[in-house]
């Protein structure tokens, strides 16, 4: 039996190298151009190249958003992007235009080409004519059940079904969203959401301007667009039995502790699936991890049931966050028991502390005598990415991070 696939979103390189080192099997990006996330750095030519190299020298895989919904001066430059991507053996591009497909087959017949969410595909016949076309995977509206995905696979068995299952979820349908261009000129069909759905809103009456209203759901006021972020943790057993090949996580401008946290409770969950060993009891552990990572409260979205009153957000459009990202250990001394750690945010001696890998278990320990890059004993590391050495008993490894309780 073939595992499901489970894809990591990248906003940079270090994203992009964290996601495969925490268990992702493939990694969406986008380079400068032709992507929905302009609000995360993306890759440049040398990063993309540099990206793929990572990832296939771990035997992971690397897909590229060209998923824009494009005018015509977005179309400039397209053929030579396509076939640089071709030459650097990216494994897939995804697409939401017929024109940007049209323009792919035209410079490369056989590269893998994926279907964004953005072409809001929700039916068999739909996902029938993709793959006649030659697209190798759908990636499913948000909009579906479980049920209707079975079907889906039921009478398209040859082309492969992605769907979202962890992050935060957009208000319109399948992410076509006219907000955000309406009301600050960024087009979030071109990459570039102001996400106005997450804003408080009033009432203004025509003939009394100034005089705000407020839709009082609460007394905070109200969000009439804010969704409750997507987890489907302890229903992943459900997710893998309707057939999907690929589980995808949102949040390309999420930080690197976020992609860390959220993949390694996943392939750690898959992985149980998989070996007999997924229960309530793990999906439980595997969730309180991902709490620790910032986060809304969850909904199962439209998996089991339409979304109601309870999928939605009345009081914030503020994350829940209850852990800091404190630190990355660079290198380790397994002889003297010396750590050598990036600074992520201010670290002071005798902070209780958490260290984590890809690993289900998690170390705790106080922060002890800190030297920093002048071989000064510190009792606070305050500069951003000051690198410093501590000494640590437990055994821990580069690319392992560190958390702190807030």
């Amino acid at each position: 039996m073939n595992k499901v696939e489970l894809l990591a979103p990248a906003g940079d390189l270090e994203k992009l190298k964290i996601a495969i080192m925490y268990g992702a099997d493939a990694v969406y990006l986008a380079g400068e151009a032709f992507g929905m996330r302009k609000a995360s750095k993306n890759f440049d030519e040398k990063q993309l190249k540099e990206g793929v190299e990572f990832a296939h020298s771990k035997g992971k895989k690397i897909y590229v958003t060209l998923n824009i919904i494009p005018h015509n001066d977005d179309l400039v430059g397209l053929e030579d992007y396509v076939n640089f991507l071709s030459t650097i053996n990216v494994d897939a591009l995804i697409v939401s235009d017929p024109g940007i497909y049209s323009v792919i087959r035209s410079v490369n017949k056989d590269i893998e080409v994926h279907l964004s969410t953005q072409a809001s595909v929700t039916n068999y016949q739909t996902v029938k004519f993709w793959g006649d076309m030659g697209v190798k995977r759908i990636v499913l509206a948000r909009e579906l059940s479980l049920k209707e995905i079975s079907q889906i696979k039921e009478n398209v068995p040859n082309v492969d079904l992605e769907v979202f299952v962890h992050g935060a979820m957009c208000i319109s349908y399948s992410g076509r969203c006219l907000l955000s261009n309406y009301m600050t000129g960024r087009d979030a069909n071109r990459g570039d959401c102001a996400q106005a759905c997450r804003w408080k809103y009033n009432l203004v009456e025509e003939k009394r301007p100034g005089e705000y209203y407020p839709i009082e759901e609460t007394e905070q006021g109200t969000f009439i667009y804010n969704s409750k972020d997507l987890c489907m943790m302890d229903s992943l057993d459900d997710l893998i039995k309707s057939g999907v090949d690929s589980l995808k996580i949102e949040g390309r401008v999420k930080t690197q502790y976020y992609v860390a946290t959220v993949i390694r409770s996943y392939r750690l969950a898959i992985d149980a699936y998989y070996n007999g060993t997924y229960t309530k009891e793990l999906a439980e552990y595997l969730l309180n991890e991902i709490k620790k990572s910032s986060h809304r409260d969850f909904t199962k979205g439209f998996f089991y049931n339409k979304p109601t009153e309870e999928d939605q957000l009345y009081e914030s459009s503020s994350y829940i966050r209850k852990y800091d990202f404190v630190g990355i250990v660079l290198d380790y001394d397994e002889n003297t028991k010396i750590a050598t750690i990036e600074q992520r945010n201010r670290i002071f001696k005798g902070d209780k502390l958490e260290v984590f890998g890809p690993e289900k278990e998690f170390f705790e320990f106080e922060m002890g005598s800190m030297i920093n890059d002048k071989d000064e004993e510190v009792e606070v590391v305050p500069r951003a990415r000051e690198i410093f050495k501590t000494k640590i008993d437990y055994p821990i490894k580069p690319w392992n991070l560190i958390r702190k309780v807030l």
